[in-house]
C-alpha cells in the first residue's frame, strides 16, 4: 500500500486560511509562521506543526528543505546545515507555502527500513538511513518502511548541522 500524505486542517484560525496543501504567488501570511493541524483523513497521523516559507525551483511534494530566518527554503544535500522542514506541495520559486515541521510526514527517501534515523543524501531533498557523517538529521526517524520513493518519518523539529554527528 502506498504512503499517503495526511489531509491537515489547520487547528487555530490563520489569516485567510489557506489549505496546508495550497501553495501560490500570493503571500498570504507572514514568513515563519507556524501553525498546528489534526490529520483529518484516514491516514491517522495525528497532530502535526507546519511553517510558511518561500518556495524554490524543482521543489516536490516531501521534499525535505532547510530554510533561513528569512523564511527562504533550499532542499537538502549532503552537508546542508540549518532547520529543516518537508515540502507539503510543489512550491516551486517565487510561490509561498507550508512546510511541516513536527509530527508523522510523508518525506522522499531512499532506501529505508522502519523505526531507523534518517540522514541526508547527495540527492536534493532526498532522505536516507545510511550512516553518513555529518549528515545525520536530528529531529527525523523512520516509522516505517520506504514506500515508493517516500518513507513515513516523525518529525520533532529536524536540523542538520555542519559536525560529524554521527
Amino acid at each position: 500500500m502506498a504512503i499517503t500524505a495526511g489531509t491537515w486542517q489547520a487547528m487555530n484560525v490563520i489569516g485567510t486560511n489557506q489549505n496546508l496543501s495550497d501553495h501560490g504567488t500570493t503571500q498570504n501570511h507572514r514568513l515563519l509562521t507556524k501553525v498546528r493541524a489534526l490529520d483529518t483523513g484516514t491516514t491517522n497521523y495525528g497532530e502535526g506543526e507546519f511553517i510558511y516559507l518561500k518556495g524554490l525551483a524543482s521543489t516536490a511534494a516531501g521534499d525535505l528543505v532547510v530554510y533561513n530566518g528569512d523564511g527562504v527554503t533550499t532542499r537538502t544535500v549532503a552537508r546542508s546545515t540549518g532547520p529543516c522542514a518537508v515540502a507539503l506541495s510543489a512550491c516551486v520559486a517565487s510561490e509561498y507555502g507550508w512546510y511541516q515541521i513536527a509530527g508523522i510526514a510523508k518525506v522522499n527517501a531512499a532506501t529505508i527500513a522502519a523505526d531507523k534515523q534518517l540522514y541526508l543524501t547527495s540527492t536534493a531533498g532526498q532522505v536516507d538511513d545510511a550512516v553518513v557523517a555529518g549528515d545525520l538529521i536530528y529531529g527525523a526517524h523512520s516509522v516505517a518502511a520506504d514506500d515508493t520513493g517516500f518513507v513515513k518519518a516523525i518529525l520533532n523539529f529536524p536540523n542538520v548541522g555542519d559536525t560529524d554527528n554521527t
